[in-house]
């Protein structure tokens, strides 16, 4: 199984090669970490007990905080290794954790790459976040009785009808999981319909609301502000916008500077995918109106023109253009992607919108909305409405920030039950 596993990937890859050189070539993905995507990863440091967690990309990183945090509390001896996949969310990890831990790329699920990558980590448990459950990784980790567990689960509409269709294929793969602690019922039910054992799966809740950062003091939002010349303005964040999102809210904005109630209003737009940056810029300009790039205001390049459309073309910094907003639109949501994290947003206070493509969010999305903490619109001319109404009703906007705060205190928690599962894996292999 494992050869003709490696034989499909082979097959795939070299179909994906050219989508794959491309964006090597002209987006910059992809170049970095080369030997240890092979599985060459430097030992990192002395023997002993040793934590793999892998977390795909950005978002999967940022909801590992917690976790990182209470493994290094309840183990001070262990080594914690840190693996993503994609660059950003190797950046972020590499911000996060790399003064602490060893952070390293991923390497390929081809079996070679895994058994070196195994050889050299020889970790004592592996954790993977959300959904990263991949076949020549969890039979290596069975192979050499090394627990394996899903923390913070979750299986997507769209995942689901995929793995529902290779379900022969990967049973064997869920079977081995040791443990997987999933937000919700219904993720628990999908893991045991693709071969998790029922009594192998609990559910823990939604790490990322532990890691919402409720104090409202970013730093260097102010540095942020006056570079843009954004104090004392109202100020419209779009942040993690999706391609073809873009046109909808600078059609609403158009909508709303018409409204003369609104003079002054300021909208910031923050791409999900940095390679999409050039792109969105050329949009904004392609519509008649003045653009200011981030990244040339932040090299001291240039400065912004008055009522400029800011990009935000630069990494890491979605929270502090967050913390200037009096009101939020959270991305890939008005085009079917699946949605952007709302927490992080709500958790400002601010009023928060998002459209109604959110199926992988769907649970904050509902609590939110349920206690009247966000506002939900179908199209870029409810996006305006929602938009005018919550910064014309100062009164609208407080409440509805309040109740979105209330309910991501009511929430948290997820981090202490999910530690409870993992601690006794370790006493139970004499760690």
């Amino acid at each position: 199984m494992g050869l003709l596993l490696d034989g499909l990937y082979l097959t795939a890859g070299l179909a994906l090669a050219p989508r794959v050189l491309y964006r090597v070539a002209f987006q910059g993905r992809y170049r970095g970490g080369l030997r240890q995507r092979l599985g060459l990863i430097e030992p990192p440091g002395h023997t002993g007990t040793c934590i793999w967690l892998h977390a795909v990309s950005l978002g999967e990183v940022n909801a590992s905080r917690t976790i990182v945090e209470a493994l290094k509390y309840a183990c001070p001896a262990c080594r914690i290794v840190i693996s993503s996949t994609t660059d950003t969310g190797y950046m972020r990890a590499r911000a996060l954790f790399a003064k602490e831990h060893h952070v390293t790329y991923m390497p390929l699920d081809i079996s070679f790459c895994i058994r070196q990558a195994f050889d050299r980590i020889r970790p004592s448990l592996c954790l993977l976040m959300e959904l990263e459950v991949w076949p020549h990784m969890a039979a290596e980790a069975y192979k050499r009785s090394i627990p394996i567990v899903v923390i913070n689960g979750r299986i997507s509409d769209r995942s689901y009808r995929r793995y529902l269709a290779a379900r022969p294929f990967l049973r064997g793969t869920f079977s081995r999981l040791t443990l997987a602690l999933v937000q919700t019922d219904q993720y628990a039910q999908r893991f045991i319909s693709l071969g998790c054992s029922p009594e192998k799966v609990a559910v823990t809740g939604l790490l990322k609301f532990d890691t919402a950062q409720l104090d409202q003091q970013v730093e260097g939002a102010r540095e942020l502000a006056c570079q843009l010349g954004l104090d004392g303005a109202r100020v419209w964040v779009a942040g993690g916008t999706g391609d073809g999102e873009e046109a909808q809210v600078l059609e609403a904005y158009r909508y709303l500077k018409e409204d003369t109630r609104l003079a002054g209003l300021r909208l910031v737009i923050v791409p999900r995918k940095p390679e999409r940056f050039d792109a969105v810029a050329d949009l904004i300009s392609a519509k008649g109106l003045p653009l200011a790039r981030y990244s040339l205001i932040k090299q001291g390049k240039t400065c912004p023109a008055p009522g400029a459309v800011i990009l935000g073309d630069t990494i890491g910094d979605l929270r502090r253009f967050y913390s200037l907003a009096a009101v939020i639109f959270v991305g890939r949501s008005l085009v079917p992607m699946g949605g952007s994290d709302m927490i992080e947003a709500a958790a400002f206070g601010r009023p928060t919108i998002f459209g109604p493509h959110i199926e992988n969010f769907r649970q904050p999305a509902q609590l939110l909305l349920a206690a009247d903490g966000a506002i939900q619109v179908k199209d870029a001319r409810g996006l305006a409405d929602a938009v005018a109404r919550c910064l014309l009703d100062e009164h609208l906007a407080k409440s509805i920030g309040q109740r979105a705060r209330q309910t991501i205190r009511d929430q948290q928690g997820a981090t202490n039950r999910t530690i409870a599962h993992i601690i006794p894996l370790l006493t139970r292999k004499g760690h």
